[in-house]
């Protein structure tokens, strides 16, 4: 997840487009978040809450919002 959330932002800076930056780095904001408070939950520094791991987690819809992300992200990247 390190390195996925580091690749965002190193596309984010590289962008002319502030929306696109401002877009990519809530992406990876929201992904590392998200990640790091469900390890925090596993390994028994965080209460257990229901937030799913992204990309891994058993669930229809945090994995389509994920992947909506990823492809928004793509898009970000490949266009600007």
């Amino acid at each position: 997840f390190g390195m996925f959330v580091f690749r965002l932002i190193w596309i984010a800076r590289g962008l002319r487009d502030r929306f696109g930056q401002l877009i990519l780095a809530g992406f990876a904001i929201i992904i590392a978040l998200q990640s790091l408070v469900n390890m925090g939950a596993i390994s028994g520094l965080f209460p257990l809450t229901g937030v799913p791991l992204p990309f891994v987690s058993f669930g229809g819809t945090a994995l389509a919002v994920f992947l909506t992300m990823s492809g928004i992200s793509v898009n970000i990247s490949k266009y600007s």
